[in-house]
């Protein structure tokens, strides 16, 4: 039952873990809505139906007077079978936190009885009926000092207004006439152990919150940052959360010499969950690959690989390119080196993300003894656009060559138009560049969300300076 509680509670916060960082702005931001909160506060309480027949209480004993009768009775083994939640609520208390309530709820017990007098002891099983049952928990959403997400408990109030006890077993018809003297201890029982049991739930919550790591590994290159900079923003009809969103080479937690702008998302409540990935998100990552060595590439490929026709290559220039270089290499595989000289440019637009890669690149032929043949090198400078799906919550960039500019400092062929080293850049970048980095960046970025969770329909929306990422959340049992 706890496991499935903290599954719960992890749920409607949508949340995993977090780091500290005061006073800046984040490079990520996450909205829930009251859409959200009122599905994940349904899920919950499927949960706790499912696994409500394992709750116990401890067993208790007393003395009660029936006329001039004084009778000792012990109640064990009280366990919840059933529950009715026909009216619950999830809502927030702006600057607070959550509220879960939940009216006119009925739920049955199990339990064992015994009772003993002066004259008669007998035993025998109990059905308990609660009926009319008003709960209302509020528990507080923060941060703790390490930046993760804390959950405390704040209040719990209680009321039944009616309990019900019938036994059975033994001489439970002689004893059925004391079943009305066990109600109210029954029922002062359970006011006085039902919210502790709820407080230290959410404190469970909270402790299993504060195990989770803040860091999220991306790949062999790098890792993501998805610490709380401050504690989360509550207003009537969603949670905001500002999450450091920080792209960092992998063992290294240097933050980059630049900081994040501040953006707003939109006042939109359509969707379940929003997520706003800013523009210093993507220069963080270009950065973290940098460093990493994600954009130094080789490749060895055939001669004719490079040479598919596309829009950016036509037929008609492949005939000549083949010839000039072909003659040189004698037929022999290319081997393309690419070292990158600085970060990749971003720019976030509202139409679009674009990236400006800078580099030197080389080109050789590999002979048959494995040597070297030097063909021709020069400073290239690509600019592409970037295509943005998500899969399996994460999000997939593949980078499109849009144009380029290269520089040749040297060659071993005699290139007498320029054209035509374009063209042949032009087959290698299409077909080899570019591919070879976008194979480094198929992995995608995990993005915030709860274990157990899929995003359902995402919608990305370009904006200037950040990516808008509006989506509902579908939760398995």
């Amino acid at each position: 039952m706890e496991k499935k509680m903290l599954k719960t509670g992890y749920f409607i916060l949508l949340l995993s873990c977090f780091a500290l960082q005061l006073d800046a702005n984040p490079g990520l931001k996450v909205r829930i809505t009251q859409k959200g909160l009122d599905y994940g506060w349904k899920v919950g309480l499927e949960n706790i139906k499912q696994e409500i027949q394992n709750e116990t209480f401890q067993s208790w004993s007393d003395r009660e007077n029936f006329g001039l009768v004084k009778f000792d009775y012990t109640v064990s083994g009280l366990r919840m079978n059933t529950v009715e939640f026909p009216d619950a609520s999830v809502s927030l208390i702006p600057g607070t936190g959550i509220k879960l309530a939940i009216e006119h709820a009925s739920a049955t017990f199990h339990a064992n009885w015994s009772i003993k007098t002066w004259l008669v002891r007998n035993h025998g099983g109990a059905t308990v009926s609660l009926s009319g049952v008003f709960i209302t928990v509020i528990f507080q959403v923060s941060r703790d000092n390490k930046g993760r997400l804390s959950m405390l408990f704040h209040n719990c109030r209680l009321s039944i207004h009616d309990v019900k006890v019938k036994l059975s077993g033994g001489a439970s018809w002689v004893f059925n006439l004391f079943a009305g003297y066990l109600k109210k201890p029954i029922q002062a029982y359970l006011d006085k152990n039902l919210c502790p049991k709820i407080k230290h739930k959410i404190q469970r919550m909270d402790a299993e919150l504060r195990t989770l790591k803040v860091l999220s590994q991306i790949d062999a290159f790098a890792q993501i940052d998805y610490s709380l900079i401050n504690s989360p923003a509550i207003s009537k009809t969603y949670i905001n959360l500002d999450l450091k969103g920080t792209v960092y080479p992998a063992g290294n937690r240097t933050d980059p010499p630049f900081v994040p702008d501040p953006f707003t998302l939109p006042d939109k409540n359509n969707s379940m969950l929003y997520l706003g990935v800013s523009e210093y998100f993507f220069k963080s990552a270009s950065l973290a690959y940098y460093n990493a060595g994600a954009f130094n590439i080789t490749i060895t490929k055939e001669f004719s690989t490079y040479f598919m026709p596309t829009e950016v290559t036509p037929n008609s220039t492949i005939p000549e390119v083949l010839q000039l270089v072909q003659n040189y290499t004698m037929s022999h595989p290319l081997m393309l080196t690419l070292q990158s000289t600085a970060a990749p440019m971003i720019s976030l637009q509202t139409s679009s993300l674009t990236t400006e890669i800078t580099g030197y690149l080389e080109m050789f032929s590999v002979l048959p003894n494995s040597s070297l043949q030097f063909i021709f090198a020069g400073n290239l400078t690509v600019n592409t656009s970037a295509n943005m799906t998500i899969s399996k919550q994460k999000l997939i960039i593949s980078l499109l060559l849009k144009r380029f500019h290269f520089s040749l400092t040297s060659s071993g062929v005699d290139f007498s138009e320029i054209s035509l080293l374009e063209n042949f850049l032009s087959c290698v970048l299409w077909n080899g560049a570019i591919p070879a980095i976008n194979d480094k960046l198929r992995k995608g970025f995990p993005l915030p969300n709860q274990a157990q969770t899929k995003f359902i329909q995402p919608v990305l929306e370009f904006n200037q300076g950040y990516l808008l990422i509006s989506t509902d959340i579908h939760y398995t049992l």
